[in-house]
């Protein structure tokens, strides 16, 4: 019989996160929503204004099935492909730009006005890998940057943290990111010795502040990126969701000189659950192909290919719809419409402009996100209390400023809540604003 000092298993030393583990691991960017899911999970009775999930009640397990039958259909009458060919197709390793990407060029020409080949697409595993392959891309050294509207969606943030790519904050007032910030900043960093490679933007409802620029600013962005040599890096997910007065058109399809590389996904008009995301890169590189090709050399050493059986998924699901995502998710926009009508009016009500709430908001045209500035820091510290004695989650919109700004903000989802659900958090909210303003 062996011993026991014989069976027990040797102890490695301890790492420490900061001498022996990427740096990026304990930037508060990758803890945020780390933090938040396990704030949802302690009290999971509590109205949440946190999460932004996209609506759910229209989900069906059958409609999976359906859109792969479909999908399937699609290959063998549309493709002319054989029997094996489709089985290899839907269940082998697939083309590492990926197997939808005619569908999705389909899609964007339907609802965008966008003109690209299937060729400049590649498909990713949602919209945050195209980041990460589009910013290891642009990186060639220290001296390369990005910049990003300030607040900026939190995994664009992460995404720059994991390639180590330098972000530089252009702020964002209600009419979105201002061409003339952007020229001031890209001025500044140059001066400073750096190399601004490109710009992150949300111009349609952004994650959080839920700003929307106007078509003549849209513009003007596309003049000054060509002016100033640089990229915009659109990413559109909320376009869709407007309230019922139409879209406006995206920087990609306004662009004559290939300074838009256009980043989507499928996670808020589908179903996250697909991880099916996208980006159009058609620019000519020096190397020869396009931008796009480059991008598939990083994701094939990255994460090879993209769920074939996802992308069927998502491909019957365009097809059904006649490769219109406007058409898909109508029901689910007419859910935020009337949830977002909800949610200002139930501000209004409990802190009139008249009265002495310090309480203040944003009146979002679409989208699925809103802010309130309240008086007291909006901290983590504040989320206990809120989740714990007032049963109401939010989130913290510092990380949105990566921790220099929005302290005393917080963003409201309203996505996946009933009317009820944000008339009762609404009250639970006014109760956190009155007990913290008690305290002085």
């Amino acid at each position: 019989m062996k011993s026991a000092a014989l069976l027990e298993a040797p102890r490695a030393a301890p790492l420490s996160v900061t001498a022996d583990l990427h740096a990026s691991l304990s930037d508060p960017a990758l803890t945020s929503m780390t933090l938040l899911n396990e704030i949802t999970g302690d009290y999971p009775d509590a109205v949440s204004f946190a999460a932004g999930r996209p609506y759910e009640g229209h989900y069906r397990a059958e409609a999976l099935h359906r859109h792969l039958r479909r999908y399937t259909r699609y290959l063998e009458r549309e493709r002319g492909l054989s029997a094996e060919q489709v089985r290899r197709t839907l269940f082998q390793y697939g083309p590492t730009k990926g197997t939808i990407n005619e569908l999705i060029v389909r899609q964007l020409q339907t609802d965008e006005g966008i003109q690209a080949g299937p060729e400049a697409v590649v498909v990713t595993t949602g919209c945050q890998e195209a980041m990460v392959l589009l910013l290891r891309a642009l990186r060639r050294d220290e001296r390369d940057v990005v910049l990003a509207a300030a607040p900026t969606y939190v995994g664009f943030t992460g995404a720059a943290r994991l390639t180590e790519m330098a972000v530089h904050p252009v702020p964002e007032g209600p009419g979105g990111l201002d061409p003339a910030d952007l020229a001031r900043a890209v001025a500044r960093a140059r001066a400073d010795g750096a190399r601004p490679r490109a710009c992150y933007v949300i111009p349609d409802f952004a994650n959080p502040g839920g700003s929307r620029m106007s078509l003549d600013d849209r513009r003007r962005l596309l003049r000054v990126a060509e002016d100033l040599d640089i990229l915009l890096i659109e990413d559109n997910p909320y376009s869709m969701f407007h309230d019922g007065r139409g879209r406006l058109p995206t920087l990609k399809s306004l662009d004559t000189t290939g300074r838009v590389v256009y980043i989507g996904s499928y996670a808020k008009t589908a179903y996250p659950g697909a991880r099916i995301g996208y980006v159009v890169a058609d620019q000519p590189v020096v190397q020869g192909g396009l931008f796009a090709d480059q991008l598939a050399k990083l994701k094939s050493m990255f994460t090879l290919n993209t769920s074939t059986l996802a992308q069927a998924a998502i491909g019957g699901l365009l097809l059904e719809h006649d490769c219109s995502m406007e058409r898909a998710c109508a029901r689910e926009a007419a859910v935020y419409r009337r949830n977002l009508r909800t949610l200002l009016d139930g501000l209004a009500r409990r802190f009139p402009p008249d009265g002495d709430s310090g309480v203040s908001w944003n009146v979002p045209a679409g989208g699925l996100f809103a802010v309130v500035t309240v008086p007291f820091t909006a901290d983590e510290q504040a989320l206990e209390e809120s989740a714990r004695r007032f049963g109401v989650l939010w989130t913290p919109m510092r990380h949105f400023y990566a921790g220099t700004g929005g302290l005393r903000q917080l963003r409201l989802s309203y996505s996946v809540l009933t009317p009820h659900e944000i008339t009762v958090g609404l009250d639970r909210l006014a109760a956190l604003v009155e007990a913290r303003s008690d305290r002085g």
